[in-house]
Order: structure tokens, then sequence, then C-alpha cells
């Protein structure tokens, strides 16, 4: 049976770190808009406090998850066993996108290992904090994180990053604003 939660308590903040890969979910306001759901990985994840957690955002060929969080805010991140006893875990929240040029990014980027392609944080008020069984939800054997992506992103000028930004983050698939130059001068 599952259970609505005050807040992210131990039990929760370890099973959350625990956790190799998670899942994000966002829609637009537009009844016609596309509802996305993107996987995230590589240490990209921090409970900042009792109902707020941070996500590194990296560079990659959509802009979905920011486009829709500045658009309405509204976000789930989800968890989910693949190993050990079974266990799905929800945060529904309002998010806001913290990019390079936001007075918080210097203090969200300490929480962080160095992360090649970082174009922006999500940062997520969770106001639903929820479990359930995961009875349905298959093993499988974690092997380790691809490096593909931060390998790729490294080998990047800064001009070359933001040039791919802008030729690729620009806007969602449905229209929306997503990363602009001026939001993403800095280092990555």
């Amino acid at each position: 049976m599952g259970k609505v939660y005050p807040s992210i308590d131990e039990k929760l903040r370890d099973f959350i770190e625990k956790q190799h890969v998670f899942f994000v979910a966002t829609a637009p306001r537009s009844d016609s808009g596309l509802v996305n759901l993107s996987p995230k990985g590589l240490d990209s994840l921090r409970i900042l406090d009792e109902r707020t957690v941070v996500y590194a955002d990296l560079v990659g060929s959509g802009i979905e998850t920011a486009a829709h969080v500045q658009e309405n805010g509204r976000i789930v991140l989800m968890f989910c066993a693949f190993a050990g006893p079974p266990k799905i875990v929800r945060l529904h929240g309002r998010g806001e996108v913290i990019p390079h040029v936001h007075a918080d990014y210097p203090q969200l980027e300490n929480h962080f290992p160095q992360l090649s392609g970082l174009r922006c944080f999500i940062r997520i008020d969770c106001h639903r904090i929820s479990d359930s069984c995961g009875f349905g939800v298959p093993l499988f054997e974690y092997q380790g994180q691809r490096s593909q992506l931060t390998q790729w992103a490294s080998q990047k000028s800064l001009q070359s990053l933001n040039d791919y930004i802008e030729q690729n983050n620009r806007e969602s698939l449905d229209g929306l604003p997503g990363l602009s130059p001026d939001m993403t001068d800095g280092e990555r």
C-alpha cells in the first residue's frame, strides 16, 4: 500500500540516493502539447532539504523539461528500485530552471561533481512525496553509467556548446521557449 509523506525523511533519502537512474515527467499547459518523460543518471541529483531537490540538466537533443517548467512549473520525479526490495518513490512539485546567469547557480554547482555539458539546474519544491509498492518493476543488474554524453561535451569548446544549445535547445517540440544564449553564458 502506498503512503504519502510530509517530507523526505531519512529512509526516503537513503532510497533515492541509492538509485542509479530516475525519471522526470513534465507537460505543457496546452491540451495538444506533448507530455515529456526523460531518464536521468550520472550522479546528477541532490536532496537539498526535506522538501527540495535539484538535478543537473545536461545538454541534450531536446529542451522539453526546461521549457515546460518555465511555462507552468509542474514536474514529477520518479525513482524505482531495479534491485533489492520493490519500491517506487514519486516527488511531485513546482520546478524552477536555474541557468548559468541565475544568482543561485554557483551555490548549486558546489553540490555536484564537475559535469561536462551542464546547461542548467532544475530545482524542485516538492509538495507531494509518496511511495508505492513497485511489485511490477523488473529486476536489473547495474553495470555502470554511460560516458558518451560527458565525453562528447568535454571535447567541445564553450562556443561550440553554446552554438549547439542555440540550434537544438532554443525551443521545445511544441514551440515553447527553451534556453537562449543569454541564459547559458558560463563554463560547462
